[in-house]
């Protein structure tokens, strides 16, 4: 009885509140929104996708089915609209996740960039003096230069010579490494 009926007033009916108006209405047109949601997305696994997200979707668009057209024209214009939206959020995610990606190489390059220095570093603090060293050790670690001479047991004067000292001979090597 209910396939017999049309499609406005299962919509109706449906909309009242009848599962089996709304039922009857889902048999009827299923394999019409997966044929074309299939053409839409050209993939089996997307047009199952996406035919159930409008069959969930359906009740509360019904509401909005006003008898202008045929309910399969507007059937249609919901099925384009729904996968319209899965395009778009489906670029949206793939932008952000190719700017993600570009993130990460930037990070990671400075990562890359960052240890080459603290290598560089290292390595060059061997070839200083030990109280250079010892004092370029300590402001590195994030201590004032009131705090390195406590340590030091040296003025704050010479701690500020010292770091002055080490970094002239820091740029010297850097210098001299670039220019060979």
């Amino acid at each position: 009885m209910l396939m017999e009926t049309s499609d406005t007033d299962l919509v109706n009916r449906a909309n009242a509140g009848d599962g089996d108006a709304f039922a009857a209405l889902l048999a009827r047109h299923y394999d019409r929104i997966f044929g074309f949601a299939f053409r839409l997305t050209g993939s089996h696994s997307e047009a199952e996708d996406l035919t159930q997200d409008i069959c969930a979707a359906l009740p509360n668009k019904l509401r909005h089915f006003q008898g202008r057209a045929r309910f399969s024209t507007w059937l249609y214009r919901v099925v384009l609209n729904a996968s319209h939206d899965r395009r778009r959020k489906q670029t949206t995610q793939q932008q952000a996740s190719n700017q993600w990606g570009d993130w990460e190489k930037s990070r990671t390059a400075a990562i890359a960039e960052d240890a080459e220095r603290i290598d560089w570093l290292t390595q060059a603090m061997r070839a200083l003096s030990d109280d250079l060293r010892d004092t370029l050790a300590l402001i590195l670690d994030d201590r004032t230069h009131a705090q390195a001479a406590e340590i030091l047991g040296v003025s704050e004067g010479t701690v500020s010579w010292r770091m002055s000292e080490a970094k002239k001979r820091l740029k010297d090597m850097k210098a001299q490494e670039d220019h060979t």
